[in-house]
């Protein structure tokens, strides 16, 4: 039995706040083989990694990401919701993360959602994928995305960059989605690994990437029906790693 790989899901966000530089850095500290993260556009077309089309849940800001430019989504605190002591913490660019990437001792893979299930953000794949290519990292990204058409767009744009067909539940046709539209990999809840279409998936050379898995049993499940990666909140726990909380400022 080969032990899936632990990608952290926005970072080790079960100890840090999600999607900012200090859960990246932290989850390459305990050990982490990827992380996962989530990519949309601001108002003057640049990429940034924040989870929710609205600002109010992790930042002190209000409205929706695309209203608002880089400049001004910059100078919003990303970590406070999270504790007082993280207030420092910024929205990353995807470039800063992709310079980070390039950094001695970093050579995590990284996930990278394309958050255009509910806005439709025109141009998000093309401006990711020159990103990747300016910073040369495209054999170590995965893209996915709820958005089948978003990820047969990156297909048609890019024939060999790696691509997850993100799905939740247990949907009939996912196996027959992600060949349509050239994915490599399902990424899905751990209901979909344990049931019938995981073997399915198997046959059709499509390997499943879990999330998000945050107890150490279920990971052995996961494990025992021969997954590939799951992502979770807790790299450290389920590395075996202790996370040891800090105030320091990374970046």
């Amino acid at each position: 039995m080969t032990a899936p790989l632990i990608f952290a899901h926005r970072g080790a966000s079960g100890a840090f706040p999600e999607n900012t530089m200090i859960a990246f850095e932290e989850a390459r500290i305990a050990g982490a083989a990827g992380i996962e993260l989530d990519v949309q556009l601001t108002k003057d077309g640049q990429a940034v990694v924040i989870h929710d089309e609205t600002l109010q849940r992790t930042t002190d800001g209000t409205g929706y990401v695309r209203d608002f430019t880089l400049t001004q989504l910059k100078r919003l605190d990303a970590g406070s919701w999270f504790a007082p002591s993280y207030s420092q913490e910024r929205i990353p660019a995807l470039e800063e993360v992709l310079q980070w990437m390039n950094r001695d001792g970093n050579d995590l893979r990284v996930n990278i959602e394309l958050k255009n299930d509910i806005i439709p953000y025109d141009g998000l794949e093309e401006k990711v994928l020159a990103l990747i290519a300016a910073y040369d990292a495209e054999e170590r990204i995965i893209l996915s995305s709820f958005n089948p058409d978003s990820l047969k767009r990156v297909r048609m744009l890019n024939p060999t960059i790696e691509i997850g067909y993100l799905i939740a539940g247990v949907p009939d046709l996912a196996v027959e989605t992600a060949i349509r539209i050239g994915a490599d990999a399902i990424h899905c809840q751990t209901e979909y690994a344990l049931s019938r279409y995981a073997g399915e998936a198997g046959q059709a050379g499509l390997p499943l990437r879990i999330y998000t898995v945050n107890r150490p049993d279920v990971l052995m499940r996961l494990s025992e029906a021969g997954v590939d990666t799951v992502m979770t909140d807790e790299p450290g726990l389920l590395k075996g790693v202790p996370v040891h909380h800090t105030t320091r400022k990374l970046f």
